[in-house]
């Protein structure tokens, strides 16, 4: 029986990569490179669970890759690969889900991998400069 990935497999792996650092994005682990993210620890929340109705929803450890395009990402997910999935949040947004349990090891480090090399040819996100927040009057 094939080996089941845990969260910290894709720690050791993504973060092997040439210049990728671990941060924290959204509460959750963040695997960057350039200061932008391209692997992420993404677990279901109750709308996501919920928009699931009777079908049984993913569970246990869930990562999000960063992909090229929303075609990059069609045909992912044209490949039926064990474990990728997408979900209503992610439309129109260039990412894949992957249940580790049911993924296969060696496309889960393809899929890092082409992630980091994507995020890693981009330059930096500018820094935006923070905007004073206006306060309201009491009067």
């Amino acid at each position: 029986m094939a080996k089941r990935l845990k969260l910290a497999d894709v720690d050791a792996f993504a973060g092997s990569l040439p210049n990728a650092t671990v941060g924290k994005k959204w509460n959750h682990t963040t695997w960057l490179v350039n200061d932008r993210g391209f692997c992420w620890e993404r677990p279901l929340g109750k709308t996501d669970l919920e928009r699931f109705g009777d079908a049984t929803p993913p569970s246990g450890d869930i990562i999000a890759i960063a992909v090229e395009s929303l075609d990059a990402k069609d045909a992912l997910l044209a490949m039926e690969l064990p474990g990728f999935f997408t979900i209503q949040h992610f439309n129109n947004y260039p990412g894949v889900l992957i249940e580790l349990r049911l993924a296969r090891p060696n496309d889960v480090r393809a899929a890092i991998e082409t992630a980091w090399r994507v995020a890693s040819m981009k330059p930096p996100p500018k820094k935006r400069a923070k905007q004073p927040r206006s306060r309201a009057r009491r009067g």
